[in-house]
């Protein structure tokens, strides 16, 4: 009920009182922010949850970035393909662009498409019980072959230079329009809200139990008759499809998809947002995406030759002074810490009733007398 409440006002505040008092460039930023969040809750889910620490995900982002970028390059008159294929002499649209100009298609490919990828990666590496380290450097090679390949496609993805959305045009509006940017912005706070609901309904009841046993102890599930592979492949390409939505909510809001979105700083990135904010926790993804990424808007402004040395402070308290994140440090003592420090009495977990029992704290005077 709690929860439930929390999320209906933060919904409201960001849907209905920050646009009205943020200024147009800071609200543009914080969908791009919420739209990483997405991505950090997809990394939390198999990270925090199933203990599956991917250094890859950048490779799912772009994929949903690209499917929607490609389908707003479609939009064209008849006849015409997008004008970055005659810098390369190329007349004829490739094959695998046409099904793009479906925007019915191009919604589905825009999670399924990462989905299938993240399902068969994962299917390769967990049939063979690649676990630990060994996954983390599969996925990171993974996402420099993608990151190569897209790279070097200039014929058929316009390569290095990526895809630029920001001018086309979405059922009559421009992309970069005041009209279709609230609209993303819109669009990128329900699905935050969405994947929040669909990552707590994942990792509560007895699945969510099964992951985190699976995080844990992987032989004894085995032993308990369980076969880990399919639930480890099925919630990889979950958080691969998550990834995806939340690439294509970011493009549009950034104006341009490049393969730069699989260089392997911002897969990394990606892990830091949720160990910042808190591993198995959701809202901790969601809080350390937002405010690392605010944080490094806001002191590269500030302090443009210096900012990386706060980033690089940031990281190293979280990692030696608070290993569990932010809302891991408020859930285990730091809460009961900020209400001794206002004045308030915490509660024991425990028969509560005694620490208020005039009868037991007599007792304890002249027990301590």
């Amino acid at each position: 009920m709690i929860e439930g409440v929390a999320i209906v006002a933060i919904a409201f505040l960001l849907l209905l009182l920050l646009p009205a008092i943020l200024p147009e460039f800071r609200l543009k930023l914080l969908g791009r922010f919420l739209s990483l969040a997405i991505v950090a809750l997809g990394i939390d889910l198999i990270w925090g949850f199933t203990g599956l620490l991917s250094l890859g995900h950048g490779i799912f982002f772009a994929l949903g970035g690209y499917a929607f970028a490609m389908h707003l390059k479609m939009q064209l008159p008849e006849g015409e393909i997008p004008d970055f294929f005659t810098l390369y002499g190329v007349s004829e649209l490739p094959w695998f662009w046409q099904p793009f100009g479906s925007f019915p298609f191009t919604l589905i490919a825009i999670f399924l498409i990462p989905a299938i990828v993240a399902g068969l990666l994962g299917y390769l590496v967990f049939r063979n019980r690649i676990k630990g380290v060994y996954f983390s450097i599969l996925t990171q090679a993974a996402l420099i072959v993608f990151f190569n390949f897209f790279n070097g496609q200039q014929k058929l993805i316009n390569g290095t230079n990526g895809l630029k959305t920001d001018t086309e045009e979405l059922f009559g509006m421009v992309v970069s329009s005041s009209p279709a940017q609230m609209t993303f912005y819109s669009l990128t706070v329900f699905f935050l809200v969405a994947m929040y609901l669909l990552c707590r309904w994942l990792t509560s009841g007895r699945f969510g139990r099964l992951l985190i046993a699976i995080r844990d102890d992987e032989s004894r599930v085995r032993f308990s008759g369980y076969n880990p592979t399919g639930f480890k492949v099925f919630v990889f390409a979950v958080s691969g499809a998550i990834a995806g939505i939340a690439g294509a909510l970011y493009t549009v809001q950034s104006g341009i998809i490049t393969p730069s979105a699989m260089e392997v700083p911002f897969s990394i990135e990606m892990v830091i947002w949720v160990a910042v904010g808190g591993r198995a926790t959701l809202v901790g993804a969601i809080f350390g995406a937002v405010l690392v990424n605010f944080a490094r808007t806001l002191l590269s402004e500030q302090f443009p030759e210096v900012w990386l040395f706060f980033q690089g402070a940031l990281f190293l308290i979280v990692v030696t002074v608070l290993p569990n994140g932010i809302i891991g440090w408020l859930r285990s003592w730091g809460w009961e810490k900020m209400q001794h420090w206002f004045g308030f009495k915490s509660y024991v977990v425990t028969y509560p009733s005694l620490e208020t029992d005039p009868q037991v704290q007599q007792e304890k005077e002249q027990f301590e007398e």
